[in-house]
């Protein structure tokens, strides 16, 4: 059941809570989750008006179901510029430099969607559905997040979770390294959307949060939290 989260934005239901999240905004979906979560969201979808399909970035667990939906409902699909080839081509370990780690080739193997020609290559600036497009690559070259100035709801995608993904424990978290190309690139661009000073942060992965002030202060933390220690181990 979708769930209303601010005016024209809803999070779609899912299983478990939280986990996985796919957001309607206006008449635009955003992400779609994985493969298997192609009947969820036609069904919530059934009696709106859906006339996009945007993704926050290319992965898996958000392309997963892309191409179910678009032919359903025969959206466009929009994707930022860099992550286009891996939107077309239904590769990410193809296009995206990922280590070759048996977590990367099941997520591709059992969770993401075929490729999708994409109608529109997102760029910064852009408008959707009364959105303004950001530019956070890191997670992956072309992730995007979109951000409504007039009342402060971003939705972030991957840049940070309200989930740790190492143990899926609640709470502000960075995306696993292995899933990320360029994790120093991916801490800018936190701090990049944190300047903005949302006021809701809705997630790829987790909860939405509402105290902009502890996103603010989280992001603060992330060059520290991420310092290699300069303590040596006693042998």
């Amino acid at each position: 059941m979708m769930r209303l989260l601010a005016k024209d934005v809803y999070l779609l239901g899912g299983f478990p809570h939280d986990a996985v999240n796919v957001y309607l905004i206006g008449d635009v979906l955003i992400d779609a989750g994985t493969r298997w979560d192609t009947g969820r969201v036609l069904r919530q979808l059934r009696g709106r008006t859906v006339n996009a399909h945007a993704l926050t970035h290319v992965h898996p667990d958000h392309q997963g179901a892309s191409q179910a939906v678009v032919q359903a409902l025969q959206l466009p699909f929009w994707v930022a510029e860099a992550d286009v080839a891996a939107a077309e081509s239904g590769s990410m370990a193809s296009q995206f430099p990922q280590p070759h780690h048996p977590l990367v080739r099941f997520q591709e193997r059992f969770l993401a969607g075929s490729g999708v020609p994409v109608d529109r290559a997102l760029r910064e600036g852009d408008d959707v559905a009364g959105f303004t497009v950001i530019e956070t690559p890191g997670h992956t070259p072309g992730h995007v997040s979109f951000f409504r100035e007039r009342d402060g709801v971003l939705i972030l995608g991957d840049v940070l979770g309200n989930t740790n993904m190492r143990d899926f424990s609640p709470g502000l978290a960075t995306p696993l390294d292995l899933f990320t190309v360029d994790p120093a690139r991916n801490r800018a661009s936190a701090r990049k959307v944190a300047a903005l000073q949302p006021s809701l942060i809705l997630f790829g992965h987790g909860s939405p949060e509402y105290d902009g002030g502890r996103f603010a202060e989280f992001v603060a933390g992330l060059d520290a939290r991420s310092a290699p220690s300069n303590v040596k181990s006693m042998t």
